[in-house]
């Protein structure tokens, strides 16, 4: 287990995902072994299994993206949107013990470190579509 604070660990995990859009024809659990062995990302459980999940569900955390991401088909979106809009997502559907807010203010902040400036709205939007629908479901975290 590392001492890597929740935002270090998302961007690790950020830097993980978008490097896995370049590299298309690698099994996910060959990108992240070689990953960590070249960059030595730390010994996390969090960025871990957050990797594999996000890999094992993409496909269903894609039509996630796609229904709230009007006029966007995920496939469109620019690498690094994408991928912060893929952690978030999982985020809400995954990480129990992660509220909404916090996800979609990370989410947020990582695109104003990572991306262009006119993605910020946009990423915010999507995941807080995503909250609305999941809290009209029920699934409302505190």
């Amino acid at each position: 287990m590392s001492n890597l604070s929740r935002r270090e660990a998302r961007e690790i995990l950020l830097t993980l995902l978008f490097e896995s859009e370049f590299r298309t024809d690698e099994d996910y659990r060959e990108i992240y072994a070689t990953s960590a062995e070249e960059r030595l990302i730390p010994e996390d459980s969090y960025i871990k299994d957050a990797y594999y999940k996000i890999f094992e569900n993409r496909e269903m955390i894609d039509d996630v993206i796609g229904k709230h991401a009007k006029g966007w088909k995920t496939s469109r979106l620019s690498k690094i949107s994408r991928s912060v809009l893929r952690l978030g997502v999982y985020e809400m559907l995954y990480g129990e013990e992660i509220p909404f807010s916090v996800t979609i203010n990370e989410a947020v902040e990582l695109t104003k470190k990572f991306d262009e400036p006119r993605a910020r709205s946009f990423v915010n939007g999507v995941l807080n579509a995503v909250k609305d629908e999941l809290v009209a479901e029920g699934k409302q975290k505190q």
